[in-house]
């Protein structure tokens, strides 16, 4: 499969500081979308994305891989690569990654479908991490899928796959905590936009076989990883 690879465009008025990006945040937050009716887990395209840095070289790579989601055979890919764009500050992460995020979906053939984005949508400080941000800026339906927990707490979900527990920001439910396989760590699920945290669990397990990470992340990080150090060898 031929890989298109594109440059990062960093968009005119790009947020450079803090105070800039905070008021863009709460500028958007209000056009998130909770609920939807798009396809049923293990059918359409779900898309994966993901960014790989090197910040000594100001360097930057994204990936969007779309699978099948009946068979999660890849379908299609694209990498961008460009200058990052933003300093590093927790909770205004997406602002690093959007333009190369956004640049790499806009260079695949096809639609990508439900996107899954490494990190948060609703279970952010300011309820708009970076899955929300994107879904509000393309109008695509999108899910994060986190690591760790962030700054929310939880009980541990029971052993079994499919097991759930709350993300609780107080007694506010920002995600839920999702087994994806009998005995392994859970990962952190919420709502980016156009979709609902039952569904967006649903459509998590579709998608995560397996391992205890989706396809989706898992062959958009391979793939951003490959794309930065072929950058880095061209510098």
């Amino acid at each position: 499969m031929t890989t298109v690879t594109v440059t990062v465009r960093i968009p005119d008025g790009w947020p450079v500081t803090e105070e800039e990006a905070r008021a863009v945040q709460d500028a958007l937050r209000a056009r998130v979308e909770v609920g939807g009716s798009g396809p049923p887990p293990g059918t359409g395209r779900v898309t994966g994305v993901d960014v790989a840095y090197d910040d000594g070289r100001d360097l930057v790579a994204a990936a969007a891989v779309v699978l099948d989601g009946a068979t999660l055979d890849v379908v299609a890919e694209a990498t961008a690569v460009g200058s990052v764009p933003f300093p590093y500050v927790p909770g205004l992460l997406a602002f690093r990654e959007l333009p190369a995020v956004l640049a790499a979906l806009d260079a695949l053939p096809c639609p990508p479908g439900l996107v899954v984005c490494d990190g948060y949508g609703l279970a952010h400080p300011r309820r708009f991490g970076l899955a929300s941000h994107l879904g509000v800026l393309t109008g695509l339906a999108t899910v994060g899928v986190a690591k760790n927990p962030f700054t929310f707490h939880h009980d541990d979900p029971g052993a079994a796959r499919g097991s759930t527990s709350p993300l609780l920001a107080g007694t506010e439910e920002v995600g839920r905590v999702l087994r994806t396989q009998d005995g392994v760590k859970p990962v952190f699920v919420s709502v980016g936009h156009r979709t609902g945290l039952d569904d967006a669990c649903a459509q998590v397990l579709a998608v995560t076989p397996r391992h205890r990470l989706p396809e989706t992340t898992r062959r958009a990080d391979a793939l951003c990883r490959r794309a930065l150090q072929e950058a880095l060898t061209r510098h």
